[in-house]
Formats: C-alpha cells, structure tokens, sequence
C-alpha cells in the first residue's frame, strides 16, 4: 500500500563479526539525507526565492521540520506567516526531492538578516553556521507571558523513559535516532517526533506544535532521549517550554541559559532518580526532601 512504507531506516546487509568468526546479517539504519529549505518573500521586484539553509536530517515530517526550524530561528513568529507549503510529501505535486519551500504571506517581512547562516548545517549541529555570537541567542515572544505555578510529580518522571522508548519505533529497529516528546503534566505523551539529529527533532516537535495552534507550551514536559545542549534550551524556549528533561546530561552553556530563561532543567533522568540543574520559579517539586547527611 502506497505510503506504508518507512522511509526513514534503510536495511542493508552487513559483516557481523563475533571472535574470529563474520557472518553476512540484515541490518537496519536510520537514514540521512540533505533538505534543502527555502522561502518565498516579497521583494522590490516582485516574489523571489531565498535559500535559507540545507540541514541533513531523516526524512519525514519535512513539513513539521521547515516549520519549526523557521519559528525557532525567529524568522516567523505564527502559523499565520505562511501562505503555502510545498515538498515532495505524498499527494503533493511538488516534485524535488529534499527540497521544501515555505511561501509567506504577502505583506510578510521575516527578520532574515537576524539569522544569518552558512548554506549548510549537519544533523549534529543545531547552531553550526551562524552569523555572529548574538544571533545564536534568540528572543522569545513567550518570554514576558507569566507562566502559572505548576507542581512537578516525581512518579510521573519516573515513567516518562519507558514511555518515551516505547513509543520510539525508528530508534529501537536502528538504535541511532534521537526523539524528542512532549507529555502532559499527568504523563501522557502527546507529541512524538524522531531524527538523526536532535535538534532536528525537536523543530519537527515544535512544528507540529505550531501547525496545530498548540504554544506557548508552557504547561507541558519537553522529554530529550539524550543530552541536553545549548540549541536544545534554546529552542525550547521560542516555543515557551518551561521544563526540558533529559535522558542524559546538560551542557554548561545549557544549564546558563535555562537559568537565564528559567527554565526547569533534569538530567539523567532514570527510574528513580535524576539530577536537577535549574529549578525555575514557576515549578516546585513537593515530594522531595534535602538529605542533610
């Protein structure tokens, strides 16, 4: 059945090796591939094109990615800003493959001299290619919003791992893809987005966010499957995240800027324990004591 397929891991045959003995196996990988995002603006002489970045990701939820990547980088501020999405998605009849176009309303002037980056960034680098040290900090609209005060349930965190692993169809047929989730402050998982790159899959997660009118996700938990770096809190933060936990640890830079975001930060999380690196003002956690020993 046309669609079915998933396009996003790739079998190949490899050489197992055990000892001294290789043996010919089907092996799955995560795919990654170039996409090329650009946009339609108006100018002095009418509509042109502007190439704004190629980005190696793994394809799927293009759409989701060329959103999110745009709304996190400033260069739109609402769903509102775009007029028509074209890629070569199922039912489309726009035919490059890797290439999507975001064309803007007309009237529509983006900010794209803040965002000023080289033509190529790879799925392992969410700020590779930029401009100046002052367009890597983004101003978020969210920022001033007044977040209400939220409790934080540790047995809910707890769970959110195994929730999250197991929901990771790419990653556990590959072992090689990052996700990024977003769960209800109950534990319930609402959004879901893979990618070989992590900063890939988080813009995927705020674009579907975006699309379906959802942020400022201020009452939500952001869950990373691995570290937490700088582009990470960054980005949580143009969606109005005031809580990212992390399967592994933050970065220096990371834990500066949730503090300088107020941001709630975890890393580390486990089963039963993790580590907290930022506690916002927002956010308490009542089930825990200080162990003064």
């Amino acid at each position: 059945m046309k669609g079915d397929k998933n396009t996003s891991v790739k079998h190949m045959v490899i050489t197992k090796v055990a000892g001294l003995q290789a043996t010919a196996v089907s092996d799955v990988l995560a795919v990654e591939e170039p996409l090329q995002i650009s946009v339609l603006i108006d100018a002095e002489d009418g509509r042109v094109q502007k190439n704004i970045s190629v980005t190696m990701r793994t394809p799927g939820n293009d759409a989701e990615l060329a959103i999110g990547f745009l709304f996190t980088e400033g260069i739109i501020h609402s769903y509102n800003n775009i007029a028509k999405i074209n890629c070569a998605e199922e039912g489309s009849t726009f035919d490059p493959k890797n290439i999507i176009r975001i064309d803007f309303i007309k009237n529509f002037a983006p900010l794209l001299n803040q965002t000023d980056r080289n033509f190529y960034t790879t799925s392992s680098c969410g700020v590779c290619g930029k401009g100046s040290i002052e367009s890597i900090k983004t101003v978020s609209q969210f920022s001033n919003i007044g977040n209400p005060q939220l409790q934080l349930n540790t047995d809910v965190l707890y769970h959110l791992p195994q929730k999250l692993k197991h929901q990771q169809n790419n990653f556990s047929a590959t072992g090689g893809i990052h996700a990024s989730g977003l769960f209800s402050f109950d534990g319930e998982l609402l959004l879901l987005r893979e990618d070989v790159g992590r900063h890939n899959a988080l813009d995927k997660l705020i674009g579907a966010a975006l699309t379906n009118h959802l942020l400022p996700l201020n009452q939500h938990i952001l869950m990373l499957s691995g570290r937490a770096s700088f582009e990470l809190i960054q980005k949580a933060s143009m969606a109005g995240i005031t809580i990212v936990v992390a399967i592994g640890a933050p970065s220096s830079l990371a834990v500066d800027l949730a503090k300088e975001y107020d941001i709630t930060l975890l890393g580390f999380l486990k089963e039963n324990r993790f580590n907290i690196y930022n506690l916002s003002t927002y956010i308490s956690i009542p089930a825990l004591y200080e162990n003064k020993d």
